[in-house]
């Protein structure tokens, strides 16, 4: 048995989790489902009792049930992951990325109680002055105001969408790695250290 958890708690190929997302895309596809997170909290609010008040809340939540279960899953699956399997190793990143992170004043964890391995502490710093909770309603409300604005997600777009050949899903990955790549070599550094 020690000798499972060990392998389960060994870094997976790639491929493993390439090949299991076009096994749920293609049983998506056979059932006529679309997979995506974010309608999630369209599903939620109308369990809530939303609909009522807004027709865009009013409709059949229960044709929405697997994906509920989906994120449920998700969320089980992170937790054994980090409670049961964690990896021992840090996560393996080229040098170069180490030294242009550094440059922002952020130090690549090295072992599990640092971060987990994966996160480094900094990228959850607040910026001076501001509360935390701000922070993080700020950062939710933008989240989510840019998914209803899309009409989806990154795992709705593009995973069902591009799976679908569904050109506005083109067109909202190409904006999300143009917001990507924004973040990380414009936004993130002037977070960081105050200049780009």
């Amino acid at each position: 048995m020690d000798e499972i958890i060990t392998w389960l708690s060994q870094p997976w190929h790639w491929a493993v989790s390439g090949a299991m997302i076009s096994v749920v895309m293609l049983t998506l596809r056979w059932l006529g489902g679309e997979f995506g997170v974010s309608a999630n909290l369209r599903t939620l609010c109308t369990l809530g009792g939303a609909g009522r008040r807004h027709a865009f809340f009013d409709f059949d939540w229960r044709s929405e049930r697997w994906n509920l279960l989906f994120v449920a899953g998700s969320i089980l699956g992170g937790f054994i992951a980090v409670h049961f399997l964690p990896s021992t190793e840090p996560v393996r990143i080229a040098a170069a990325t180490e030294v242009h992170l550094a440059s922002m004043g952020i130090r690549t964890p090295q072992t599990i109680e640092e971060g987990r391995g994966f996160v480094p502490r900094e990228l959850f710093a607040t910026p001076p002055g501001a509360p935390a909770l701000l922070v993080l309603m700020l950062g939710g409300f933008l989240v989510g105001f840019g998914a209803r604005w899309a009409g989806g997600c990154t795992s709705g777009h593009a995973i069902s969408g591009l799976s679908n050949l569904q050109w506005p899903s083109l067109v909202a990955v190409v904006g999300f790695f143009i917001g990507g790549l924004l973040m990380t070599w414009v936004v993130l550094p002037l977070l960081l250290t105050g200049q780009a």
